[in-house]
């Protein structure tokens, strides 16, 4: 701002301290070309908030902070990767006796007494650490709870012979889940699994509602969380998905440049996941562009043939299958038929955060976080305290 632009502001206006007009000339100075600062995630616990049809007003809540600094991209605009060990307290190896050279990668953080686990599964072209900062979010709630986050085969840093043929049929996606979660309990060396709640992200969300619905964890399942798929949307969605790949950068120049992009195209709206989750998208590699060394780990154009085998059925078995339900959604319109009908029956709780992209639990681990721990405590048995047996009052000589 010039000092004559200065001079009038304060002529006119005369309310304007000069304090307040050098901070907003500083900020002109230091923005530039910089990232925009993401808001802060609020923790609300109200429906209006969450609710994509309240279009009334608002009244805000003091957990909202109006006037805190916001949180996100700090100043200085840092991209600087953030190590996972920040998140989970060790990393699993789980080989496969089926698939010799087939070794999967997992993030832990063990339950502590008879805590839950939750096992996260990722969705296509992602990883286990893209549930790194709603874990921790978990934990703040729930400091019993464990978690386990894995990289499914061809993704993250779960290790493939590199003969082997591609295969991400669903069946296969959902048999490699349920032998990472045995495989944990032997190499942790549990006499028993606890109580498991499954989480899943788009395919994700397939893979652990296709496991829930097989009934392979028996009474050790009390429920699974679904985030923003659904099988109508998501077999539309396929139509125009190798034209979204196309519009993505072949490579980047850094893992910085990556993290980068996926904040200001908004496909990560949320700074410090995306400082811990983006590297692990991405690995180098010799190219004769040597200005773009860093490629995406997973081919996404190559998974096309299994696209469809992911989606059909997905709303039949999410309906039909035993355990609590949840789904979250990024807006109403993903709902299929199916889906409301059974939303308006009861059969599954619903969220929807408008706010959020397709990455919900990336965009706003805050909310994701209270509504999984909500989750959990509605579905956790051990709080239920059943009456006695009439046959035992019986045998202790007391009337019944």
């Amino acid at each position: 701002m010039s000092d004559l632009q200065r001079a009038w502001a304060k002529s006119k206006l005369g309310l304007v301290p000069e304090p307040f007009m050098e901070f907003e000339e500083d900020n002109e100075e230091q923005n530039g070309d910089q990232l925009p600062e993401l808001p802060e995630h609020v923790d609300d616990d109200s429906s209006s908030a969450s609710s994509v049809s309240s279009a009334g007003t608002i009244i805000p809540t003091p957990s909202q902070k109006l006037f805190a600094r916001p949180q996100g991209v700090t100043r200085g605009r840092t991209l600087e990767p953030i190590p996972w060990t920040t998140y989970f307290e060790r990393e699993l190896h789980l080989r496969s006796s089926d698939s010799p050279g087939l070794t999967f990668h997992a993030y832990m953080t063990s339950p502590v007494g008879k805590g839950p686990l939750f096992v996260m599964h990722h969705g296509a072209g992602s990883s286990g650490l893209s549930f790194a900062v709603v874990s921790s979010e978990i934990r703040k709630r729930l400091p019993s709870a464990g978690i386990l986050a894995v990289d499914s085969r061809g993704h993250g840093s779960t290790e493939s012979p590199e003969s082997s043929e591609l295969d991400l049929r669903l069946a296969t996606l959902s048999a490699d889940l349920y032998l990472m979660i045995q495989s944990t309990k032997e190499q942790m060396g549990w006499r028993e699994l606890p109580s498991i709640m499954l989480v899943g992200h788009s395919l994700g969300g397939a893979v652990v509602t296709d496991l829930a619905y097989s009934g392979r964890l028996g009474t050790s399942l009390l429920g699974y969380a679904v985030f923003d798929v659904v099988e109508g949307s998501a077999m539309d969605a396929l139509q125009s998905m190798q034209t979204y790949l196309s519009t993505r950068p072949v490579g980047f120049t850094s893992v910085e440049n990556a993290i980068d992009w996926h904040v200001r195209s908004r496909t990560i709206r949320n700074s410090v996941s995306a400082r811990t989750s983006v590297q692990a998208l991405l690995r180098r590699v010799e190219t004769t562009d040597a200005s773009r060394p860093w490629r995406w780990r997973t081919n996404l154009g190559a998974t096309q043939p299994f696209w469809e085998d992911w989606f059909v059925g997905l709303s039949k078995k999410f309906l039909g299958a035993k355990g609590g339900k949840l789904l979250l959604l990024a807006g109403t319109d993903r709902l299929d038929t199916e889906l409301t009908i059974g939303q308006m029956q009861g059969k599954y709780a619903l969220q929807v955060f408008p706010e959020a992209g397709h990455f919900i639990h990336e965009d706003i681990p805050e909310q994701t976080a209270n509504s999984l721990c909500d989750f959990y405590r509605r579905n956790d048995r051990s709080a239920l305290v059943l009456p006695p047996k009439v046959s035992d009052l019986l045998k202790q000589g007391k009337k019944v």
